[in-house]
């Protein structure tokens, strides 16, 4: 049984696919942000960053796994599913699962900060962050010209991308004119699990809390 800490945001979904893709028994602990409850002493024995998510595992005398990257290889790597044994298929995934984990994921944050949250509308940063996670989307593009998921097969490292991809306008990124991103799109949308990795939490409350410390966080 696996332990999830998780919230509503593209990270917290990362995991929660992945599980559901996995078929792994999983518990699902909510943390609230606006109570800061992933700041906690007990929460931080977890994760010493005070971040979403991780897991424990049960199984495995309890051990805990933080960042959600590191999260999606250790359950990967625990199943021998969607990670290829061979060393250049593994080093596939690798490879852009870390372009989302430190290209993607950083860009489309700032992103999301500046253009939806921060108390100035900063045009400068704005711009910058949204240019530079478009180029990032057309680096996903031309790599899905070539293939149908971004290591081949349908691996963690779709699953790491899609779910900060799929609220693009959050970060008010276009698609437009990446025909190949979009296609992509629609097939991880279509997937059961992801679908219902995507429900994990189920409280509206859960995703307002969410959106609530964000705002907080830019304007203290």
């Amino acid at each position: 049984m696996i332990d999830l800490y998780t919230a509503a945001t593209p990270n917290g979904h990362k995991v929660s696919i992945a599980l559901e893709e996995l078929g792994l028994p999983y518990e699902v602990h909510a943390l609230r942000f606006d109570q800061q409850e992933q700041k906690t002493a007990d929460y931080l024995k977890i994760n010493p960053n005070g971040r979403i998510p991780a897991i424990v595992d049960r199984d495995m005398d309890n051990f805990a796994v933080f960042e959600s990257g590191a999260i999606l290889l250790y359950l990967a790597e625990k199943t021998g599913q969607l990670i290829p044994s061979d060393v250049k298929g593994r080093s596939q995934v690798v490879q852009w699962l870390m372009f989302q984990m430190g290209g993607v994921g950083p860009m489309q944050g700032q992103a999301n900060v500046f253009f939806r949250y921060y108390p100035e509308k900063l045009q400068g940063p704005i711009e910058r962050y949204q240019h530079e996670t478009r180029r990032l989307y057309e680096v996903l593009d031309r790599r899905l010209a070539e293939v149908e998921y971004l290591a081949g097969d349908y691996s963690i490292a779709d699953i790491a991308t899609y779910p900060w991809v799929r609220v693009h306008d959050w970060a008010g990124v276009a698609v437009d004119g990446l025909t190949h991103l979009q296609r992509w799109m629609a097939a991880l949308a279509e997937r059961p699990a992801v679908q219902r990795g995507l429900l994990v939490p189920q409280s509206d409350a859960d995703a307002a809390a969410v959106v609530k410390a964000a705002q907080s966080i830019v304007t203290r």
